[in-house]
């Protein structure tokens, strides 16, 4: 089906239903909340009533994005939640798809299987047949990208405005890595037509995301470094952990470890960088790449996870040093690719 027809389903579909909910994934980040986010302000202006329900409490460095006051976090208000869910004629799913990604709110969401579901979302491996409209776009920046995308195709001039426009470039920025990574041939064309066609600052936004750490976040990030980082040289593989007791000693809050992942990339020769996080019970592993090494197959065969060919996460049940065993037994199955 042409992008085209699929944008024209998509509509429709959001034309006709009044009462709809958006929901993306668990530890939401900037293209989790700018692409629900800005879907929704998008679907208000359409008339419809909308909700943007995540699972979990976001980053408090994207505390300060347009409506986000609005957005429904599931864990501080499960009540509320299911009797907004309960009344859906219409569900959202953005950035994941599979729902199993949405954490604690699964079982909640999966009472609701007969309601019609969208999908908009760019990782590999999306199952359409569950979907009455599904675009899944893999070769594209972001979910905000293709929010931004479907907008467009409805009319910039008419549904464009800096909300829209600034929750649509927070979800490009931070899941390029301020577009370092994951880069496709319309990225910088949608990116410059938002900046030409509105009045947003995108140094002020910038700026939001990326200078205001608290110097606890900042003293975490040179104690991962200094302390907790292992170069595997034989693999061209870096790891960092952090134990519970370290994002305690650090008083950790939710974010403090966005985009730590990335720093052992910027060694020479290093092509695969791993973090490896304990949180509440289970272990979250985040992966990092260069070129043309699959983070994302690595994650899927043995972390229960994936994503992209260059960024992918995992969970498992087990101990930090279960984790950290497991990820260096299976290094010698992918020694020919990170030696290439």
């Amino acid at each position: 089906m042409s992008k085209e027809l699929i944008f024209s389903s998509i509509i429709s579909l959001l034309s006709k239903y009044k009462k709809i909910v958006i929901v993306s994934h668990v530890n939401p980040d900037g293209d989790a909340l700018g692409s629900s986010m800005a879907l929704s302000l998008f679907v208000k202006k359409m008339k419809a009533e909308v909700k943007v329900i995540v699972p979990n409490d976001y980053p408090t460095y994207l505390a300060w994005m347009p409506s986000i006051q609005d957005v429904l976090i599931y864990d501080k208000n499960v009540e509320e939640a299911n009797r907004i869910m309960s009344e859906a004629e219409l569900f959202c799913y953005l950035d994941f798809n599979t729902e199993s990604r949405t954490g604690i709110m699964h079982n909640d969401l999966c009472r609701y299987n007969k309601v019609p579901k969208i999908l908009i979302d760019h990782h590999i491996g999306a199952d359409r047949t569950q979907f009455v409209a599904c675009y899944s776009e893999t070769e594209i920046s972001s979910t905000s990208e293709m929010v931004a995308e479907l907008i467009k195709y409805q009319g910039f001039d008419t549904y464009l405005d800096n909300d829209i426009a600034t929750n649509i470039i927070v979800g490009m920025i931070t899941d390029t890595g301020t577009f370092s990574h994951s880069i496709f041939k319309n990225t910088f064309s949608i990116f410059g037509e938002i900046l030409s066609q509105t009045t947003i600052d995108y140094k002020k936004i910038h700026q939001n995301i990326y200078n205001t750490s608290t110097e606890n976040r900042l003293r975490l990030l040179g104690f991962l470094i200094n302390d907790r980082m292992t170069i595997l040289e034989e693999y061209n593989t870096a790891f960092i952990y952090a134990s519970k007791s370290d994002l305690e000693r650090f008083d950790y809050q939710v974010g403090d470890t966005e985009g730590v992942v990335n720093y052992p990339l910027t060694i020479a020769n290093i092509r695969m960088s791993v973090l490896i996080t304990e949180k509440q019970g289970v272990i979250r592993l985040s992966f990092r790449s260069k070129d043309d090494f699959s983070v994302n197959d690595l994650s899927r065969k043995h972390f229960n996870g994936g994503g992209h060919l260059n960024a992918a996460g995992g969970t498992l049940n087990c101990s930090l040093e279960e984790a950290i065993e497991k990820l260096k037994s299976v290094l010698p199955e992918y020694k020919e690719l990170l030696n290439k």
